[in-house]
């Protein structure tokens, strides 16, 4: 998570800045009260990602419902990623390294235990969808040497 948290989005891959927008226009389009799915689809379409769309709406709407706190997103267009937003990346990231076990750990701080499973799958969706498309997040690439 520290990877990611308080960096620039334009220093992300596609992959990352696509999951960053589509998080804070869910937000956007849930807070406007409008239907999210209808604002994200045509990015998920252009992305080739409609196979990710269900799973993404699933896994926002489960942090929604199921989370132990709420969680922060900045607005669409600030370019610094936020504590929450670095988590969510975390979690999509983990799955590729994998570290299963780490993505339960984290998910039990986030949400309550019912939400959980349904969370690991929806984010385990979303992922291979990521991978097909070829826009998976990659982990920035920090230089701990240089500082």
């Amino acid at each position: 998570m520290y990877e990611f948290v308080d960096r620039p989005v334009t220093g992300l891959n596609h992959g990352g800045r696509f999951l960053v927008w589509s998080m804070r226009t869910w937000v956007g389009a849930a807070g406007a009260k409008t239907c999210p799915g209808s604002r994200l689809a045509p990015a998920f379409s252009h992305w080739n990602m409609l196979a990710g769309l269900q799973p993404f709406l699933r896994m926002m709407a489960l942090f929604s419902v199921h989370g132990l706190s709420d969680i922060g997103f900045c607005g669409l267009h600030c370019n610094h990623i936020s504590e929450h937003e670095a988590l969510i990346m975390s979690l999509v990231c983990s799955l590729r390294d994998g570290r299963p076990e780490r993505l339960q750990e984290t998910l039990a701080l986030l949400v309550d235990g019912e939400g959980i499973g349904d969370l690991i799958g929806a984010l385990s969706s979303l992922g291979r969808a990521m991978d097909a498309a070829g826009i998976y997040p990659d982990r920035p690439f920090i230089d701990h040497l240089s500082n």
